[in-house]
């Protein structure tokens, strides 16, 4: 995942109020100016963290009540705006690299995966601007937004 895209992801995080971002694959080097200046500081608000074992990772927050939503177009995914969520409900979403999206590994450690409708020729998204999409449906869902 580029730069400019982890810099993007802190700041949807921030303005979200997201609990934490939690990196896998390659770890991110928060030293990149191009990062910095793409998240405005906002790495500094936003827990993180970086796993090795994506697979452990999730299965961890899933004993935690935590329900992983791949963001992802695939043969079982249903649009965001199908996805029905309580209230109360913590979401792990996981989103995919730019160039690759979520492994199939990842996707059959997944019960449930969406993917947001596009009306055009294109049949991807930004991974930054795929995760502000889904966070934004993600917030109309629950009657209070955690606000800061």
């Amino acid at each position: 995942m580029g730069e400019a895209n982890i810099g993007s992801l802190f700041r949807l995080a921030d303005a979200f109020n997201v609990e934490k971002i939690i990196f896998s694959g390659t770890p991110i080097n928060l030293k990149s100016n191009r990062l910095r200046r793409t998240a405005r500081g906002t790495f500094a608000n936003v827990n993180y963290d970086y796993t090795e074992n994506i697979f452990e990772t999730i299965k961890s927050y899933k004993s935690k009540g935590y329900e992983p939503i791949a963001l992802e177009i695939t043969s079982d995914s249903v649009t965001l705006r199908e996805l029905s969520l309580k209230n109360d409900t913590k979401i792990l979403l996981i989103v995919g690299n730019e160039r690759y999206g979520v492994s199939q590994k990842v996707l059959n450690a997944v019960l449930t995966k969406v993917y947001i409708p596009m009306y055009g020729n294109n049949s991807s998204m930004n991974v930054s601007q795929a995760t502000g999409i889904a966070l934004y449906e993600f917030s109309k869902t629950f009657l209070t937004f955690h606000q800061k």
